[in-house]
């Protein structure tokens, strides 16, 4: 059975090593996210290559709303 993590609580598949930007390109996302949470850890996009992703991570993908 694969490696599972959950992206916005959808079950996707998890890949040793991979990294915030890798799932994002995983899942064919445009948007440009500023900040996406891995378990309780927000991490913002300087870091999204350089930051693993752990099996069985809860992913939240956080869209920046602004407004006025």
């Amino acid at each position: 059975m694969a490696a599972l993590i959950k992206v916005d609580q959808k079950a996707v598949v998890w890949q040793k090593g991979m990294t915030v930007s890798d799932l994002l390109a995983a899942l064919g996302e445009t948007y440009d996210y500023a900040v996406v949470r891995v378990n309780d850890q927000v991490v913002s996009r300087p870091q999204f290559d350089q930051t693993t992703i752990p099996d069985g991570a809860q992913i939240y993908l956080i869209p920046m709303v602004a407004g006025g």
